[in-house]
């Protein structure tokens, strides 16, 4: 059994676990199936808005694929989500990235 399907039966045993659905998103982009990754992602912050470390591997995926407006919204959504909870290292992160392409 490779990586996605062990994750896809843990998110079938566990229900819309946030890591388990973040893993799954990174393991797609490393099969270079960037459409799942995305909609695993979106998914993923649709559900749960707080889980802030998947902001900037979305925002650099929309980049990836030419979408860099819709990156540069990710990375501000995900830096008010950053700095809600104050997380100063993903917000810097967030910023950065943001700014690179601007």
């Amino acid at each position: 059994m490779n990586r996605i399907e062990k994750i896809l039966e843990m998110l079938n045993t566990n229900g819309k676990d946030s890591f388990l659905q973040h893993a799954l998103a990174l393991e797609y982009i490393k099969i270079g199936n960037d459409h799942l990754a995305l909609e695993q992602f979106v998914s993923l912050l649709n559900d749960n808005p707080q889980y802030v470390g998947s902001y900037y591997h979305l925002g650099k995926l929309y980049e990836r694929i030419g979408e860099n407006e819709t990156a540069i919204s990710t990375y501000e959504k995900g830096m008010i989500e950053a700095k809600n909870a104050k997380d100063n290292h993903s917000y810097n992160e967030l910023m950065m990235a943001k700014e690179d392409l601007e």
